[in-house]
């Protein structure tokens, strides 16, 4: 599987707007620290074969 990776500085400046945050530089670097971390272990999750059988996880509804 040929996953493209994730621009964590475009995402990091539209999750400041929507959710009208001020972060700092070294707050910002941190997060995309984070997000690359938890990126790359749900990559071999992401990279795991499925049968088209395989049925997705069913939407909880109240």
């Amino acid at each position: 599987m040929n996953t493209p990776q994730a621009d964590w500085e475009a995402y990091l400046q539209q999750m400041e707007q929507l959710l009208a945050l001020a972060l700092d530089d070294t707050r910002r670097t941190e997060l995309r620290l984070q997000f690359s971390r938890i990126a790359a272990m749900a990559e071999p999750l992401m990279a795991f074969p499925l049968d088209d059988r395989v049925e997705i996880a069913g939407v909880y509804k109240a």
